[in-house]
């Protein structure tokens, strides 16, 4: 009888799957994003470059580098708008499943970084001078992600995201959106 007992204690134990623990506090991730800012995809896109530190309930910090690329056509002339900033903010967990499967996150960034308007050349080839310059930028930002896990520890991001920043000669209110992997480690 023990003998039955304990086969049939083992067999369900490996019929049984094993889930990992998923967003533990202190746990680092890697975030690599990629996304769009307007309809032309090519001409139009940033890159981004984050670290999380996770907190409890799916909560999670973000320390991010980002890499943005605009044109704006003037006549025949395609003009490179390129902004590169730093982000520091903390993402709350709306709703999610209780394995963490899936879960919707919104987060808030504080922004900070620099942005230059045709590669800090102020003459264009035609005889046309440009009059906004470059400039350090600053303001705030918000996401709201879905996320999901892939695998234990690769999750698939998908993003709306928007950033509001001031001392810029460019659009102030500056929204996109992305997909993104992360990595926890």
């Amino acid at each position: 009888m023990t003998r039955y007992i304990f086969t049939m204690v083992l067999a369900l134990l490996s019929i049984t799957v094993v889930q990992a623990q998923r967003m533990l506090p202190k746990q680092k991730g890697l975030e690599i994003n990629a996304g769009m800012l307007s309809k032309e995809v090519s001409d139009n896109y940033y890159l981004n470059l984050t670290l999380t530190v996770n907190g409890k309930g799916g909560n999670y910090w973000m320390y991010g580098a980002e890499y943005t690329h605009q044109l704006s056509t003037y006549r025949d002339i395609k003009i490179p708008l390129e902004t590169y900033t730093g982000e520091v903010g903390y993402s709350l967990q709306l709703l999610g499943d209780v394995r963490k499967n899936i879960s919707l996150n919104a987060g808030l960034t504080a922004v900070a970084g620099y942005e230059t308007i045709n590669r800090s050349e102020t003459l264009l080839p035609d005889g046309s001078t440009i009059l906004d310059s470059d400039n350090f930028v600053y303001g705030t930002g918000g996401r709201l992600s879905l996320e999901t896990y892939l695998s234990d520890r690769l999750v698939l991001l998908l993003q709306g995201r928007t950033k509001m920043l001031w001392g810029t000669d460019l659009k102030q209110f500056r929204p996109s959106a992305g997909i993104g992997l992360r990595f926890n480690f």
